[in-house]
């Protein structure tokens, strides 16, 4: 009990992103989650101010939650993902609380590291925000689909962020993703791309958004400009993905 109260209260003084980071890596070494999950939920929005307000504090906070939201879910709510209504039912369910709110995947992706954009529509679509989400959200970072972790295989790695070096991880992120999942046949000048391209198309201004950024991060060479054909998506769950 003097365990779990020392733990409590060093989560309850640390800051709003050391939290998030200290969660994500619980989920991955075992430890108990629950001292920085009441810390999260414990906070006003006072509290979150430097969330609110500063960029990379913002993308490493919402990223390191959701993969952090994602693994809790598949810990301790495994049939969710399993359930036939898995866009329903998994990625609704409250998986974080934040200063009071119970978040889910949709909530966080869509509504906050997205801007307020829906899952629907291929990117081009808005979404129609909660309080929470209005207060919260950021411009849309197109690099975050190579973050977040939605416990599938095809997903990408899970890494911790950090405000002072989001920019570059993000950077190692997306071109780890990519390079694995990009493939360029120059003779037929096609390239075949990780679906996530088609799913959230507007994110990347569409079609020739998306060979700018390939070239972008050298996943085609940089006179390229290739048709672009969407790679299958693997659902199977792959819990504990860390890279």
């Amino acid at each position: 009990m003097a365990d779990s109260a020392v733990d409590e209260r060093d989560a309850a003084e640390a800051s709003p992103t050391t939290v998030a980071a200290d969660l994500l890596v619980a989920t991955r070494t075992g430890d108990d989650p629950d001292p920085h999950l009441a810390a999260l939920a414990g906070y006003d929005h006072d509290d979150l101010a430097p969330v609110r307000t500063d960029r990379r504090t913002a993308l490493a906070f919402w990223t390191n939650l959701y993969n952090a939201g994602t693994q809790l879910l598949l810990e301790r709510r495994p049939g969710l993902y399993e359930s036939p209504l898995r866009g329903l039912r998994f990625f609704r369910a409250d998986a974080v609380t934040v200063a009071g709110r119970g978040l889910g995947l949709d909530a966080i992706e869509q509504g906050i590291l997205r801007g307020g954009r829906s899952k629907y529509g291929l990117g081009y679509l808005p979404r129609v925000p909660w309080p929470f989400e209005r207060r919260y959200r950021i411009d849309c970072d197109p690099r975050i689909h190579f973050a977040l972790n939605c416990g599938a295989e095809s997903c990408p790695a899970i890494r911790a962020y950090e405000p002072a070096r989001v920019d570059d991880q993000l950077d190692l992120a997306t071109e780890t993703y990519l390079d694995a999942g990009v493939e360029y046949d120059p003779e037929a000048g096609v390239a075949r791309v990780p679906r996530l391209f088609l799913w959230y198309r507007g994110d990347f201004g569409g079609a020739s958004g998306i060979r700018a950024f390939l070239r972008e991060y050298g996943a085609v060479p940089g006179d390229a400009d290739p048709t672009l054909r969407y790679d299958s998506w693997s659902w199977e769950r792959a819990k504990g993905k860390f890279a």
